[in-house]
């Protein structure tokens, strides 16, 4: 998921330092939740 979104950013003409970036603030924000909510971790985040 989260090397799908590197590499789109990549496509659109990002440059590494903003496309990485953009993947760490996912990231962290994905572990957050997790954290919060007391959840696994998910591959497909649609399922509930």
């Amino acid at each position: 998921m989260i090397k799908a979104m590197y590499e789109r950013l990549r496509a659109a003409g990002k440059p590494f330092k903003v496309a990485i970036t953009a993947c760490m603030r996912k990231l962290l924000v994905i572990l957050n939740a997790m954290l919060k909510s007391e959840q696994p971790w998910r591959t497909d985040p649609i399922a509930r």
